[in-house]
């Protein structure tokens, strides 16, 4: 329906975030209305990524920042339904096929339910990303946070972080599998959500911002965003 290029006026969360944290003012918008975010974060030991339910401020923070790896969904959508029918307003954010498992689990709509999507480059296996960290650990010691998407080097130019060290995506294994599609799975290449899309809203880096709104373009990161439903406007 509409197309907007946006970035959060919050520098120091624009920073934390993977392109403009435009997620962030919608999730602390949704706080504020008593509601519940769902989104992906990365699991204590750095092992794998997992849902969870967030319904404080201050656990926003693990929501930020792209896992470029798949996620648990394990019994997330039982839990959306039942904070749906218990009247809360839900914010869940997704890839375009969790967003579309969710709808497809629920069956019906739900005016209290707002879902986002990412535009999704396809979601490496846990079991490589797992590969991948017992391989670093045994080099740098136990790995204890990560950022996929650090900005040390700005927005364009990111890289990985691991605890305090911070490797160019350029020169990071697991980041060229990625971005190469070395490590994407068959099934992300038959993706029906890509073809059917249910989110009421889409974000993205707004890579070409230079181009299109210069003015935006200060090497911290814009978003994209898409407005596909009356809901999401």
């Amino acid at each position: 329906m509409e197309i907007f290029a946006c970035r959060n006026i919050n520098e120091d969360v624009r920073i934390k975030s993977s392109s403009g944290g435009i997620f962030s003012v919608f999730a602390e918008s949704i706080l504020k209305e008593k509601g519940i975010i769902y989104g992906v974060a990365m699991a204590e030991e750095c092992y794998s990524a997992e849902y969870i339910r967030v319904t404080d401020p201050k656990e926003l923070g693990r929501l930020r920042g792209s896992k470029y790896l798949q996620a648990k969904i394990g019994n997330t959508y039982k839990k959306v339904k039942q904070d749906l029918l218990d009247g809360k307003k839900v914010l869940f954010t997704g890839t375009g096929c969790q967003v579309n498992g969710l709808r497809g689990f629920l069956q019906n709509e739900y005016e209290n339910l707002i879902c986002v999507d990412v535009i999704c480059h396809g979601t490496p296996s846990k079991a490589l990303w797992k590969k991948y960290v017992l391989y670093q650990e045994k080099k740098y010691g136990k790995l204890q946070t990560v950022n996929f998407r650090c900005k040390d080097n700005s927005w364009t130019n990111f890289g990985m972080k691991e605890n305090e060290l911070y490797i160019s995506k350029d020169n990071d294994v697991y980041m060229q599998m990625f971005l190469r599609n070395y490590s994407l799975r068959p099934s992300c290449y038959k993706c029906v959500a890509k073809k059917k899309k249910m989110a009421d809203i889409t974000i993205a880096d707004f890579w070409g911002i230079e181009n299109i709104v210069p003015e935006l373009d200060d090497g911290k990161g814009t978003s994209l965003m898409l407005v596909r439903t009356e809901k999401g406007e």
